[in-house]
């Protein structure tokens, strides 16, 4: 295997966005979707966050059309704790506009897509980005410093060859994603039917009393709960957490209805005994309370337990006898309740978003007979529970191909 060791530049086509003015932004789907900063996740663009350009004025900037295979990188907060903002597009990705201070970036003839995407990917890119990032207010990088980082290529063929293997682990993720969400959305649907159409089994002989079925109820989820409270960060902060031990469960890891293992801290039996009170059980439902991802809720996956939170994620600990956890979950990620505590977590007045216990456990939710709750428990629990079967095999394909990523980038190993 020939390698070269060359700049970053010399295999890529780099541009930046446009200054799209936010007078003329819209919510509408029909409308051409614009990739800001704000919408790049880690290694996916979040579409629903997405503003939209007047698909009248697309024409003026079609230069500016993402494509299949081109990679976005945030050059504004380029790396946030939960890694490093890129993402790379796909063919099943609406068509979209590039906006100014978002990085596209596109390999030249003798670069593989793939090839470059794992190199975009990769923890020595990552840490490089770490510490060149310049500001105070707003950390930043450069289009020439993107350009400047420093690693090997080999040739085409031989770049092919490991994308492939790589490319491998990333299929079997994505199939596996798909399969998450496909049962996820069918337990939504579900809860949807039953908890907000009123179309339960046997519906047709239940009265509906001031708009809900008679025997329902509307309860403070303070009387379905024995624990709200969330947690903190250790002394020292991000230097203090380590390799491994005790999950320290932060907001990037919680998502709606969706655990994510990346970014996943670590703390000591020490640091833990300090957070004692905020242990996380088996069930425990998680609701991230304050930033940008306030309102995200999601239950624990029992291979993190035992577990403690920080003080951006509280706890949610449901009284089985009087409301399953499954059914508290969904209940609080129902679309409607989740406007309505999202419209709390604005109206504080602070520049920051955020719920505190009191909003939590006096914010109410509809509470079916048990009888309901029960038969949706039958369909609920299992479909968490292979949703996160699912997902612990994602972070052990994750864990395997980042071990190999860069053995076979450096070419320790040959291929």
């Amino acid at each position: 295997m020939s390698w070269q060791s060359a700049s970053l530049g010399d295999h890529i086509e780099l541009v930046s966005g446009a200054a799209f003015k936010s007078v003329m932004f819209t919510d509408n789907p029909d409308d051409i979707p614009l990739v800001k900063g704000e919408n790049i996740g880690q290694g996916e663009i979040l579409w629903d966050k997405s503003r939209y350009w007047p698909a009248t004025q697309f024409e003026e900037y079609a230069k500016l059309v993402l494509k299949p295979d081109d990679i976005v990188l945030a050059m504004d907060r380029p790396w946030v704790t939960a890694g490093l903002k890129y993402a790379i597009i796909s063919d099943r990705d609406p068509i979209s506009l590039l906006v100014q201070r978002v990085a596209r970036i596109r390999p030249l003839p003798h670069t593989d897509a793939k090839f470059l995407k794992h190199i975009i990917g990769s923890k020595s890119f990552s840490e490089y980005i770490k510490g060149i990032m310049g500001g105070t207010n707003v950390p930043h990088i450069s289009g020439r410093q993107i350009r400047d980082f420093q690693c090997q290529f080999p040739d085409l063929e031989t770049q092919q060859r490991i994308a492939s293997i790589l490319s491998a682990y990333d299929d079997l993720i994505e199939n596996n994603r798909r399969r998450i969400a496909l049962l996820e959305e069918a337990a939504r649907q579900l809860y949807k039917e039953w908890f907000v159409r009123f179309r339960f089994p046997g519906h047709e002989h239940v009265r509906i009393i001031d708009g809900v079925p008679e025997g329902w109820e509307r309860q403070q989820i303070s009387n379905l709960v024995t624990k709200l409270g969330s947690g903190a960060t250790p002394r020292g902060g991000e230097a203090a957490y380590k390799e491994s031990g005790i999950t320290l469960v932060r907001s990037q890891n919680v998502y709606d209805h969706a655990f994510d293992d990346d970014g996943l801290a670590f703390i000591d039996k020490e640091q833990a005994k300090k957070l004692a009170n905020v242990t996380v059980q088996s069930q425990d439902v998680l609701l991230n309370i304050t930033g940008a991802s306030v309102g995200r809720c999601c239950m624990v996956p029992d291979r993190h337990l035992p577990a403690r939170v920080n003080q951006h994620v509280m706890i949610v600990r449901a009284k089985p006898e009087l409301c399953s956890p499954f059914y508290l979950l969904f209940a609080i990620n129902q679309r409607n309740n989740k406007e309505g505590l999202l419209s709390i977590a604005r109206s504080g007045g602070a520049t920051r978003e955020a719920l505190t216990k009191d909003d939590v456990g006096g914010f109410q939710i509809l509470l079916s007979d048990s009888k309901l709750m029960n038969e949706f428990d039958e369909v609920a629990a299992p479909v968490l529970r292979q949703s996160h079967r699912l997902s612990a095999m994602n972070a052990e394909l994750r864990r395997a191909r980042d071990l190999l990523l860069p053995k076979l980038m450096s070419g320790a190993i040959a291929v």
